[in-house]
């Protein structure tokens, strides 16, 4: 405690008291902002702003445009190549997407889980292009049906 108010108290009160100094100076000049100098950095020559002698092109100058020319065209973007269809996504018969997943008496509900997740993060739709979509989607869904029924068998 500073001559019996805290310190919280102290630093507000003195926060004030700048504030109307701060106040009582810029009165005069309230169009002014605080902090900003007078002079600006333009682009000068022999005392006169480049800018302002080209009145007529100062919105040109942040445009894709040459005033002389008119507007200057862009290149069209290149066609993207098409995108080839990776070779596990061509095997799609339930017997190819069991030898795959290599699902045996051994398997536990740990190690199906488990192959669950890494033929989703090599098959699943959402990460493959368009196109071979379908054909993801079927294989995840024979994927889905041999790892359930494998853990239903378990489950017995």
């Amino acid at each position: 405690m500073l001559f019996g108010q805290s310190v919280f108290q102290s630093v507000l009160e003195r926060l004030k008291a700048e504030d109307e100094t701060v106040e009582e100076a810029e009165a005069p000049a309230s169009h002014r902002v605080a902090g900003l100098g007078t002079g600006f950095a333009f682009d000068v020559m022999e005392g006169v702003s480049v800018a302002s002698q080209r009145i007529g092109e100062a919105y040109f100058d942040n445009l894709d445009l040459d005033a002389a020319a008119g507007f200057v065209e862009k290149p069209a973007p290149l066609p993207e190549p098409e995108p080839a269809m990776p070779d596990h996504l061509t095997r799609t018969a339930p017997q190819e997407v069991a030898a795959e997943l290599a699902i045996s008496a051994a398997d536990t509900p740990l190690t199906l889980s488990e192959k669950r997740r890494a033929f989703a993060r090599a098959n699943h739709p959402d990460g493959v292009a368009l196109p071979f979509r379908d054909n993801a989607t079927k294989r995840m869904m024979l994927a889905n049906l041999l790892i359930d029924e494998a853990l239903r068998r378990l489950g017995r």
